[in-house]
């Protein structure tokens, strides 16, 4: 299928503006331009919230009533984008609908800090969720948030622990190679850039081998073991079709995944609720699973 009309609508003003890519606008002005965006949707509902020191990296905790386990959540924008504050409302909406505590963490950001800056960041906050935080703990995150969960999700199962019930991967990125079709057929217009998407590797992983499993989890030898996984992906997103791939690495090793990909639909479009209609949908279905998963 094509666009849905509200996708279309902000493909059309991409289209206006001429496409510009991170590189061409700077990286301060893109971190502008994207937080005004993931600020843009509807307000999260109130709950109690309380920023913390999750070992050495800030975090904001939210705590619906009634929670049952907790999901540490990495915010997406390549892993150069992006922060608590511009997720606050989407952290909101997910903690809510699943009726789980929700961590939030402010991971380093590259260029400033490459890669493994954001990973351990993230490998010290999710070790601090399990000793602090109540009930089983998950993973999870969109876009270089995903590869974040994931990754994570690989470390702990090296290192046989943290234990880590479930990941939500929200269209991951998880191949550095970059080299999936979708990468190519979706690659200009469609929110995400494929040049935005090799702009943010090359930042992150900083001469890294990029088959590093730690960098790259699709390059991992062994995919068995791991947590139960929900994967989101969308039709008209460069990285559609490595995260269809990772999902079936998953399901190829054994472990339980449901792979759900919204036609119509590019990248960005889970987080931002109230922009895209398929947004609270998408939301309310990630969110069963995830509380499913977290009450067993």
């Amino acid at each position: 299928m094509g666009l849905t009309s509200d996708a279309q609508a902000v493909f059309d003003r991409l289209a206006a503006a001429g496409n510009p890519t991170v590189d061409q606008l700077g990286l301060d002005l893109s971190r502008t331009l994207l937080g005004n965006w993931n600020r843009s949707g509807t307000p999260g509902p109130d709950m109690p919230t309380e920023d913390v020191d999750a070992d050495g990296v800030p975090a904001r905790v939210y705590r619906p009533p009634g929670a049952v386990g907790t999901l540490v959540w990495f915010h997406g924008g390549g892993w150069c984008l992006g922060s608590v504050d511009e997720h606050d409302d989407f952290c909101r909406h997910l903690a809510a609908e699943a009726g789980v505590n929700v961590v939030n963490i402010e991971y380093r950001l590259a260029p400033e800090h490459p890669f493994p800056a954001g990973f351990d960041d993230g490998w010290s906050a999710t070790g601090w969720a399990v000793e602090h935080m109540p009930g089983p703990v998950a993973v999870g995150g969109d876009s270089a948030g995903g590869n974040l969960a994931a990754a994570v999700a690989l470390r702990a199962r090296n290192e046989e622990g943290p234990p880590l019930a479930f990941q939500l991967l929200v269209y991951p990125a998880v191949d550095g190679e970059l080299s999936y079709p979708s990468m190519r057929e979706n690659g200009e217009g469609y929110f995400l850039y494929a040049a935005d998407v090799k702009w943010f590797w090359d930042h992150y992983a900083d001469g890294h081998d990029r088959r590093d499993p730690y960098l790259s989890p699709l390059y991992a030898a062994d995919h068995g073991d791991l947590p139960p996984a929900f994967i989101v992906t969308a039709e008209y997103d460069p990285l559609r079709d490595e995260g269809q791939a990772y999902g079936l690495l998953l399901r190829k090793a054994g472990v339980p995944v449901d792979v759900r990909r919204w036609e119509g639909q590019m990248h960005a479009f889970f987080t931002v609720v109230g922009v895209y209609e398929a947004a609270e949908p998408a939301l309310r279905e990630a969110a069963a699973a995830l509380r499913a998963a977290l009450r067993r």
